[in-house]
């Protein structure tokens, strides 16, 4: 054998070795509960009070009432609901690299919602992702995270939704392009990123920690936003909860680090503001977070909330760049602030001193501080951008923390100015997001 001969015969095997490993990374990907370690066991083995269902509390509450919690629990109306639309009428956009995606009318409609369905189509469609008619379903749906859910918590569900008002509002088309528009390939998809199990206690935790898992991985399903995209679009369970994107939105490092996640919050904290969308000196829930709030977590037992915030302590710790440490306070004068960038400063004057004042602790609330936050110490401003823009969204009668949008008062080069000067004058580092980019946020 020659030494040129030789040596494409290593060449190649030494790509096909790197591909393999490439492939096996893409591919098989650790379960949600991997990192706990310890011994999973079926839900019928499990010798603890059962995680699923609703909590002690309602366990005497009538059928529909059992169905609501967890149609809550799964923040079902917030997807399925268009702004302004009826609920659970489907209609809401979403746009993904590829395309746009609607979602679609879980209304009792016997035509145009799931009102036709049996109860067989609806927990095939919930654990597996595939429709009535046979066609797959795209992972928008986060039925990787559904399957886990209990056949009598998704049976709940589907009873509840029975009893509401049949909307009869016909589905919008997809806009993807090819090959993105073959549903086929999703089942290829979920051949190796949904498993169909349900969910499985860890036998070495308490019965909080098993509750609490269920409802973060199933029912609330976290990850899902938080947990960072593979190039397959799976959630890459290996830096799990260490962030991702909610509609533009960045979805914030909610792992075990104490710099870039949630590892220095106590679980009081973390309790508060999956309750209240706000916990003092960390942040306020906005945009895509801030809807979870005020239609899901709100709206959920203290038992159970404290179980969530128990279980996501127990996390490993995943460190990104990304979140920075945080910036401390800033000067109380006006003028000590960024001087590049008069436009910002008096946008900032204007309109936000008066409730976050010119230290960032806040002037009135704890929820109106700004030091501490991690939009703020983001440095590509986009969650700070879309709060200028449309406000934290949800309830004030609900969570408390509101801040309004100031999308139809300024330019989208306003906008960027004050996007800029808000994470020079607060944050680690200064941003330079454009109006450019403020024009895109507005379009998606």
């Amino acid at each position: 054998m020659t030494r040129r001969r030789r040596n494409l015969l290593i060449l190649t095997g030494a790509v096909l070795l790197v591909g393999g490993l490439v492939a096996w990374r893409l591919l098989f990907l650790p379960d949600a509960l991997a990192f706990a370690g310890g011994r999973q066991v079926a839900l019928a083995d499990y010798q603890g009070p059962s995680p699923t269902g609703v909590p002690l509390e309602l366990a005497k509450a009538d059928p529909l009432a059992r169905g609501k919690y967890l149609t809550e629990a799964a923040d079902c109306a917030a997807c399925h609901t268009a702004k302004g639309g009826k609920p659970f009428a489907g209609g809401r956009p979403f746009k993904l690299p590829f395309g746009t995606i609607y979602t679609p009318n879980i209304t009792p409609d016997r035509e145009t919602g799931i009102g036709a369905w049996s109860d067989a189509d609806f927990l095939r469609a919930v654990h597996t992702g595939i429709g009535r008619g046979g066609e797959r379903l795209y992972p928008a749906f986060p039925y990787a995270s559904y399957t886990m859910l209990a056949d009598a918590d998704v049976l709940a569900i589907r009873r509840y939704l029975a009893s509401l008002p049949a909307v009869r509002q016909a589905n919008l088309p997809n806009s993807f392009a090819f090959p993105f528009n073959q549903r086929w390939l999703m089942a290829i998809w979920g051949g190796f990123f949904n498993r169909d199990t349900r969910f499985r206690p860890v036998a070495d935790r308490s019965p909080q920690w098993n509750r609490g898992a269920y409802l973060v991985e199933a029912a609330g399903h976290c990850g899902e936003c938080h947990t960072p995209r593979n190039l397959l679009q799976a959630m890459d369970t290996r830096r799990k909860f260490a962030g991702g994107q909610a509609e533009g939105w960045n979805a914030y490092n909610i792992s075990g680090d104490r710099l870039s996640g949630i590892g220095a919050w106590t679980e009081a904290e973390i309790a508060h503001y999956l309750a209240k969308g706000h916990a003092a000196g960390r942040g306020v829930a906005s945009g895509p977070m801030a809807e979870a709030v005020e239609l899901s977590t709100s709206r959920m037992t203290r038992s159970d909330i404290a179980a969530m915030a128990a279980y996501l302590k127990t996390v490993p710790a995943v460190r990104t760049a990304a979140s920075p440490a945080m910036a401390g306070p800033a000067p109380a004068a006006a003028s000590a602030g960024p001087g590049d960038n008069p436009l910002g400063k008096r946008i900032f004057e204007g309109a936000c001193a008066s409730c976050h004042a010119w230290t960032g602790r806040g002037a009135i609330t704890a929820d109106q501080q700004l030091t501490g936050n991690r939009a703020v110490n983001d440095a590509t401003a986009a969650n700070v951008a879309l709060m200028i823009l449309n406000g934290t969204g949800g309830s004030p009668e609900r969570t408390g923390a509101y801040m309004p949008g100031f999308g139809a008062a300024y330019t989208d080069a306003e906008v960027a100015a004050a996007a800029n000067y808000v994470t020079a004058r607060f944050g680690s580092k200064p941003s330079r997001i454009t109006a450019a980019d403020v024009k895109r946020m507005r379009e998606e």
